[in-house]
């Protein structure tokens, strides 16, 4: 999901341990042998409104405060979880207005690449 997400030109940007240009990727081989977690980050191109819309779009992920679960997860921390901060302390933190946290579950992968692109072009279409 990470390399579909990263080749796909409607994604400003993807953040995933599994990357070996992700800051801590040599966490993930020393502490975890390589078991990269499933959580991947990433920025629809359009800022605030296209990660907000695709967050609206999306059918098959749940969308749902709490990350790690059998089920695959999407939060947009900008309208959710961090919606009381300001532009400055949203930067602070480490979130772009843009921002979706995924927490990819043990649905068929071919279900929800169909789910982000759907939402994607919504998002950015």
């Amino acid at each position: 999901m990470a390399a579909y997400l990263a080749a796909d030109p409607r994604v400003e940007w993807v953040s995933f341990a599994g990357f070996p240009d992700h800051p801590y990727h040599h966490l993930v081989q020393r502490y975890l042998n390589g078991r990269v977690p499933s959580i991947i980050t990433f920025g629809a191109a359009g800022g605030y409104e296209a990660g907000l819309a695709f967050f609206d779009a999306l059918q098959l992920f749940k969308r749902l405060l709490n990350l790690g679960d059998a089920k695959s997860l999407a939060i947009h921390p900008a309208s959710t979880t961090h919606r009381q901060l300001s532009q400055t302390e949203l930067v602070a933190a480490g979130i772009r207005p843009e921002t979706i946290r995924l927490s990819i579950g043990l649905e068929h992968i071919d279900d929800l690449i169909a789910d982000i692109d759907q939402a994607l072009d919504k998002a950015t279409g």
